[in-house]
């Protein structure tokens, strides 16, 4: 049976599950990965991945009764959210990878890189990257301003509400790299490939 202070990962298909699950599993967090919203629905934590496209992902969401539940969870229990890559796009309100509207829960849109230079700036923007943040932040406690995370992707947020943004990130321009509002997180990188300041930012998930 799910306790209050299980972390479930979400599995809608489109997640890199076994490295999140693994890293959580070094830090002796109580986690699980999990299709079934009657589970999602106990979770103390939630943690949504995901690699790929952005409207597949949410036909996979609604079509698994996953999306109702996690509007549920999200806004009205205010259980904690960790969205990673794909996992933290669905978090805006809409992408213009498939035209698709997403969960809404920033106010914010996805976009293709705009690079300047296509052979000096490769889309996907693929490799180690920092990110400056804007404020302090719990998720990011004894997580140096110099660390380095692991990134892949061709999409990026646009926050209409600059309070809603964690780290920047330069790849050719500034792009939202980390988002948070209330008990929503979300990395565009991803922390279970980031090595010690990934999993540290893991780790300052399980406590907040």
């Amino acid at each position: 049976m799910s306790t209050k202070t299980d972390i479930v990962i979400i599995d809608y298909g489109m997640g890199n599950l076994r490295s999140v699950q693994k890293k959580f599993d070094r830090l002796k967090a109580p986690v699980r990965i999990s299709s079934d919203w009657r589970e999602i629905a106990k979770a103390g934590k939630l943690v949504l991945p995901g690699v790929g496209h952005f409207a597949s992902g949410v036909k996979k969401l609604k079509g698994s009764g996953i999306w109702e539940v996690l509007n549920q969870k999200v806004l009205g229990e205010r259980t904690p959210i960790l969205g990673i890559c794909l996992g933290m796009q669905l978090m805006a309100r809409f992408s213009e990878e498939g035209d698709a509207e997403g969960l809404g829960w920033f106010d914010a849109d996805v976009v293709r890189f705009a690079v300047s230079d296509d052979l000096t700036f490769k889309v996907p923007h693929m490799g180690w990257n920092n990110g400056e943040r804007t404020r302090q932040s719990a998720l990011l406690t004894d997580v140096p301003e110099q660390a380095l995370f692991y990134f892949v992707h061709s999409y990026h947020m646009v926050c209409r509400d600059p309070q809603d943004v964690l780290t920047m990130t330069t790849y050719d321009y500034p792009f939202v790299s980390a988002i948070e509002k209330g008990t929503l997180y979300g990395t565009q990188f991803h922390p279970e490939k980031s090595h010690d300041w990934g999993e540290k930012l893991m780790a300052n998930f399980i406590h907040v």
